[in-house]
């Protein structure tokens, strides 16, 4: 076998995405598979989401690639390090080649160049994944664009930046024959009883909110063209029954003429579709909200981030907060689900800002959100602005950025309780309890956000005390 391609993430190692159940499958080397089989390079797909390590040490063992290109992002960092290592020690795959690829590698490079990785890919893959299964007989590698290695005496290089690709239409059908596509829609069908596939219509985000890494494909914006989108949906349906499409890509709506001509594609074409998506405020009003239902969307996920405009502009995610809410209100009266992000915790985040995020879902009330505490991705505004207070207890090969933590306006425990105040407090509203607190799950609700509160009150005031009193 000439190459590898997999991922390292184990669905059986997750808990919190059992309880969730919605895999989907790792698009990027799908689509790499697909551009080297192109061209004629052998490959094989290791998916690695229901499988096991032993399961991948087997099979590596057995086959003996010549190239293992690895797909890594903050949830397979550390099995992706666990892979190397095995891969290093066995005598029989001495001369694999271990390439490294996806978000996690561009700003970290040379820490895992120095734990086994022989090339790192920065930026888009396929066409330098190409060029080295293409060199690797003539040891031609050292001059491809997009590349960082160490050189003999140990420091880090980096190649030329790679030219992304301009005409993404270019790009052949991500190679979903390679792996077993009906274990990810029988793992929905038995959770929710629907199966839904992940489609990627463009690459890039020209936007700069801070929190956000853009460490694969930049602030560009590039876009398949809608016949080609429509071409992938009609194959996806004449080769899988499935339910549902899930969009990946950062602000679905970005183009307005985009969303219209790919209305009319689907149109013109007969092509029925149920999807979901990601937007921003700014790129939605009444109108484009029509579209989306008459093309099939069901739910419309509207980042916010934060109910406090104070925190949403240093964040640099340059909407208005009125704007979210309005947005959020038009989807549901237009018959399409909207569900938003919420973020706690970012650089000079007051209990008032917090209050006013909680004023903003009970406002905006929308059907479903997610809340995350906020920590400094690598490469990112929010990593170098809070850098020199950022710590960790855990080195580098043994944590991921999401164990990174920093100087907050609170210790880090007490956003975890705001977390739990701010989810009971929006359901308690949402389920139309507050004048009706006695009733048994408002009671439920009702308690477990007063709980959260002492905990945030103990946290803001009693435990700095404490400790302030102890020095």
């Amino acid at each position: 076998m000439n190459v590898l391609l997999t991922h390292g993430y184990f669905l059986g190692e997750d808990p919190k995405e059992q309880a969730i159940m919605k895999p989907y499958p790792p698009l990027g080397i799908l689509y790499l598979s697909a551009w080297l089989e192109r061209h004629g390079v052998e490959n094989a797909v290791f998916d690695t989401t229901f499988s096991t390590p032993e399961k991948l040490q087997q099979y590596l063992l057995e086959h003996r690639p010549r190239i293992v290109a690895l797909y890594t992002n903050l949830m397979t960092k550390l099995n992706v390090i666990r892979i190397m290592q095995f891969i290093r020690a066995q005598t029989t795959l001495q001369n694999t080649l271990i390439v490294l690829g996806g978000p996690d590698v561009t700003h970290n490079a040379e820490d895992y160049l120095r734990r086994g990785a022989d090339l790192i890919v920065i930026g888009e893959g396929e066409q330098t994944m190409l060029e080295i299964a293409l060199r690797i007989a003539d040891c031609g590698l050292r001059n491809i664009p997009g590349l960082a290695y160490l050189l003999p005496d140990g420091s880090l290089h980096r190649t030329a930046p790679r030219e992304k690709l301009r005409d993404l239409d270019e790009l052949p059908l991500p190679n979903r024959q390679m792996i077993d596509l009906q274990q990810y829609l029988h793992a929905w069908k038995k959770a929710h009883g629907h199966s839904a596939v992940s489609v990627s219509t463009q690459r890039g985000c020209p936007y700069t909110c801070r929190w956000c890494s853009t460490a694969v494909y930049g602030q560009s914006y590039r876009r398949r063209s809608p016949r080609a989108v429509v071409d992938e949906i009609r194959w996806l349906q004449a080769h899988y029954d499935f339910d549902l499409i899930w969009f990946v890509d950062d602000v679905f709506t970005v183009s307005h003429k985009w969303l219209d001509e790919f209305h009319d594609e689907l149109q013109r074409r007969g092509v029925r579709v149920a999807f979901e998506c990601i937007t921003r405020a700014d790129r939605l009003n009444e109108a484009v909200i029509q579209t989306l239902k008459n093309c099939g969307c069901f739910r419309v996920w509207i980042g916010a981030e934060s109910g406090s405009q104070r925190i949403i502009d240093a964040m640099d995610r340059r909407v208005d907060v009125q704007q979210v809410r309005d947005m959020i209100r038009a989807a549901r009266q237009a018959g399409i689900q909207a569900g938003t992000f919420i973020m706690l915790g970012y650089p000079g985040e007051t209990e008032a800002d917090i209050r006013e995020t909680v004023e903003h879902l009970k406002a905006s009330d929308p059907d479903l959100f997610t809340i995350t505490v906020a920590y400094p991705i690598k490469g990112t505004g929010l990593y170098e602005e809070v850098q020199p207070t950022a710590f960790s207890a855990l080195p580098w090969a043994d944590r991921t950025d999401r164990d990174l933590d920093f100087k907050r306006t609170y210790p880090r425990p007490y956003y975890d309780f705001a977390v739990r105040w701010t989810v009971n407090a929006v359901h308690w509203h949402k389920a139309g309890l507050a004048k009706r607190r006695f009733t048994l799950s408002g009671m439920r609700y009702f308690g477990k956000m007063w709980i959260a509160r002492a905990g945030m009150w103990w946290w803001k005031k009693v435990k700095p005390a404490l400790l302030n009193g102890g020095a």
